[in-house]
């Protein structure tokens, strides 16, 4: 019974995905005992409507409009650096991979955008929230079925696509400019 219950949503899972079915990579590296590469320390005062100091950040805070705060001009919130942080890091990913891939990425910064949007989802009510991500991946001068590789080893190699995996549903799409 439970197999004619899932197989229709495997025979569509199998429609909707553009790479052949693959075993997922292990992964060997333990974060615990790994030599550090580099660590980034914040200092947060005041949470969501705070401040943040870092070496190399300064960040005033503000609660998002759409979570019944003020949205304040020139300030962020967690979610916007999130974003940025996944953005900025996937594309470098982008970036290392493709090489080993055999493909060249662009040399002009523009020619090559990852647009990241990530959603604080849940109940702010019952306290139970978490975060959806979803990934634009745009690159001028590639055929799509190249992107689509680059993207896809990307995601094995990204730091933030490896601490989300399994935990934070992410999609991410590709256009070719």
């Amino acid at each position: 019974m439970a197999s004619r219950t899932f197989a229709p949503l495997f025979r569509q899972s199998l429609r909707t995905t553009s790479r052949p079915l693959q075993a997922a990579s292990r992964r060997f590296l333990n974060t615990e005992t790994a030599p550090s590469l580099y660590a980034a320390r914040a200092h947060v005062v005041g949470a969501r409507t705070g401040h943040v100091d870092g070496e190399n950040l300064k960040v005033d805070l503000t609660m998002a409009k759409a979570l019944g705060g003020p949205g304040d001009q020139g300030k962020t919130n967690p979610e916007e650096l999130f974003a940025a942080g996944y953005g900025a890091c996937f594309q470098s990913a982008m970036n290392a991979v493709a090489p080993t891939l055999g493909v060249k990425m662009p040399s002009k910064t523009e020619d090559s955008v990852v647009e990241a949007t990530v959603y604080l989802v849940g109940s702010m009510k019952d306290l139970d929230m978490g975060l959806r991500v979803e990934l634009l991946v745009k690159v001028k001068g590639l055929e799509k079925e190249k992107l689509e590789e680059v993207v896809y080893k990307a995601r094995q190699v990204c730091p933030y696509s490896r601490a989300t995996k399994d935990n934070v549903y992410t999609t991410v799409t590709c256009e070719t400019m």
